[in-house]
């Protein structure tokens, strides 16, 4: 039977695995834009990076508003919906650090360095979305 998730379930949900979180910012017009993430979980903050001037980049530095879902698509099914206002950073060795630990989630021992290298430089904005709301399900058919 679906249940609401523990703050202990979402965060191990959050972190397990390699799930993409789709972020929903607000364009200028007030539309919504929803880009797919690599991200980590830090504490109370979600961490991702992105090009400043990526639709995503240019949304967040004007409305730091910012929703990300993370899911979940086999049964039983999972969702954990985080909404937050986004900190931007453009720190050198903050992107750098950053797009490293980011990286070192989604890709093999032998090649998450150099996705850190390409991904951790100018340009680039480490966005920390502080979590204000976190809405979380499980066993949505269990």
């Amino acid at each position: 039977m679906a249940h609401h998730m523990t703050e202990e379930e979402w965060r191990a949900f959050l972190s397990q695995g390699t799930r993409t979180a789709k972020v929903s910012t607000v364009r200028a017009d007030g539309s919504p834009h929803i880009a797919p993430v690599w991200f980590l979980l830090d504490g109370d903050s979600v961490v991702f990076n992105t090009g400043a001037q990526s639709v995503k980049g240019r949304n967040l530095t004007r409305d730091g508003r910012v929703s990300l879902c993370v899911d979940d698509d086999r049964p039983p099914y999972a969702f954990v919906v985080v909404q937050g206002r986004a900190e931007l950073s453009t720190d050198p060795g903050e992107l750098l650090r950053w797009a490293t630990l980011i990286a070192h989630r989604y890709v093999d021992d032998e090649a998450f360095e150099e996705f850190g290298r390409r991904n951790g430089v100018p340009g680039e904005l480490i966005v920390r979305v502080r979590i204000d709301k976190v809405v979380a399900m499980a066993d949505m058919i269990g």
